[in-house]
């Protein structure tokens, strides 16, 4: 029994270690290889992991409390996405700002962002607003 155990902890790390290799389209599909966000770990600037059901990917290197979850820091984490105008969430710093380019979707328009670290909120300053 214990062969069986040893040989599913290493397929397990294995099956870890190719998921990390998954461009973001592709992970997507696959959160169930993902490991799951815990409080204490120590994250790396691009890790990506499974927190309740979503991927998130880790944007500031730190070692996560109990009170940092993925969905209340964005300056420590991004929702993984491959939505073309992902909705806009307020900025907490030069982190996680906006760059020149940048697409969101904001009071049921979409903008594009004008300037790089561009904290603003759309409609304020540094976005225009596409008309499709």
């Amino acid at each position: 029994m214990s062969t069986i155990i040893e040989k599913a902890r290493y397929l397990r790390t294995k099956i870890e270690q190719l998921a990390e290799t998954l461009p973001d389209a592709e992970a997507l599909d696959y959160t169930a290889l993902f490991k799951n966000w815990v409080a204490g770990t120590d994250y790396a600037v691009g890790d990506r992991v499974k927190y309740e059901d979503l991927l998130y990917k880790c944007v500031q290197a730190h070692t996560s409390q109990s009170d940092w979850m993925p969905d209340v820091t964005p300056a420590l984490w991004a929702r993984v996405s491959i939505d073309e105008w992902p909705e806009w969430i307020q900025p907490t710093g030069a982190q996680d700002a906006y760059m020149s380019g940048d697409k969101v979707s904001h009071n049921e328009k979409h903008w594009v962002s004008t300037a790089d670290n561009n904290v603003w909120e759309p409609g304020v300053y540094g976005w225009n607003e596409v008309t499709e």
